[in-house]
């Protein structure tokens, strides 16, 4: 059965109370190439790039495990300098970001991906200063991207000036407004016109915005939600301030050991799914919905 063509999942996920914590796309590696656009639903594919250079970028950057993904600042596609590219690594303890300008697209195919999707620096590029916020607008994707991104789009380079960018489809089209922020792969959902600004002041301070953050890039989606979770317990804002030190799963229970201050946290999340629906604006069935929730959270001694 056909969804009505005012359907938008964003404001279904919304009605339902969506947790947005623990709900991140789960990335390491991240290839972002300045194209203008227009893209279509997949940006790759369905974009101004050279004939089949999407398709053979996608398919090198699938077997490195390296995330590529396409950016842009309204209508321009390029600088006198050439092409921007920045690669990043969101491993904690191991994030960088760097950046170069490439002379035509079909440099793209003599990237080593495999390298930077071993957390492996690519060789010549130059560190950027971070934070990137790259804040998805991918309407052709999902309706919602556009409709609820642009907004926040525009809002966040207000804020964040040069180091803002759109970007395409990274995941979680329910959660529309999304943006994810470099090099940590911190992604965020729901934002707006309003809150968009203090999601960047956060990250000018080295601190994340717990209200709105979906989870960091590199760890399982239980593992982002107990990260979340103990952050709210503590009050743990900076960047930095909780770690991983590991994480255990056995059926839909995940326990994970974080620090924090010099003490041990264990923390059990339930993943289970509860009920079913539409997770995007084209979808033609439910899905699952699955829904993480803390079953334990006790410190353990020191770390």
């Amino acid at each position: 059965m056909s969804l009505p063509a005012d359907f938008r999942c964003s404001a279904a996920a919304r009605e339902r109370a969506d947790a947005l914590a623990g709900t991140a796309s789960t990335v390491r590696s991240f290839l972002l190439v300045e194209n203008s656009g227009p893209w279509g639903r997949d940006a790759l594919l369905d974009s101004r790039l050279p004939e089949g250079l999407g398709r053979e970028l996608k398919a090198a950057a699938g077997r490195a495990g390296v995330r590529a993904l396409l950016i842009r600042r309204g209508a321009r596609s390029g600088t006198d300098e050439g092409i921007r590219v920045f690669a990043a690594h969101a491993t904690p303890g191991h994030t960088w970001l760097a950046t170069t300008h490439l002379a035509s697209y079909h440099q793209l195919l003599r990237l080593d991906l495999a390298s930077l999707g071993r957390g492996e620096w690519p060789q010549g590029w130059q560190a950027t200063a971070g934070p990137l916020f790259a804040t998805c607008t991918h309407g052709k994707h999902d309706a919602c991207c556009a409709e609820r991104g642009r907004p926040a789009a525009l809002a966040v380079r207000e804020a964040a000036g040069e180091a803002a960018w759109e970007v395409s489809h990274i995941g979680g089209d329910r959660f529309a407004g999304n943006m994810v922020v470099l090099p940590w792969g911190l992604y965020y959902g729901g934002l707006d016109e309003q809150n968009a600004a203090g999601v960047v002041a956060a990250h000018r301070r080295d601190r994340v915005d717990l209200a709105l953050l979906r989870g960091r890039s590199s760890y399982p989606m239980p593992v982002q939600y107990a990260d979340i979770a103990l952050r709210r317990h503590l009050d743990a804002t900076g960047i930095g301030a909780v770690t991983v030190r590991s994480a255990e799963r056995d059926g839909s229970l995940t326990r994970t050991v974080l620090a924090h201050d010099g003490t041990d946290w264990a923390v059990d999340v339930r993943t289970e799914p509860r009920g079913h629906a539409r997770l995007t604006c084209t979808a033609q069935r439910d899905n699952p919905l699955p829904v993480h929730e803390v079953v334990r959270l006790e410190r353990t001694g020191l770390a």
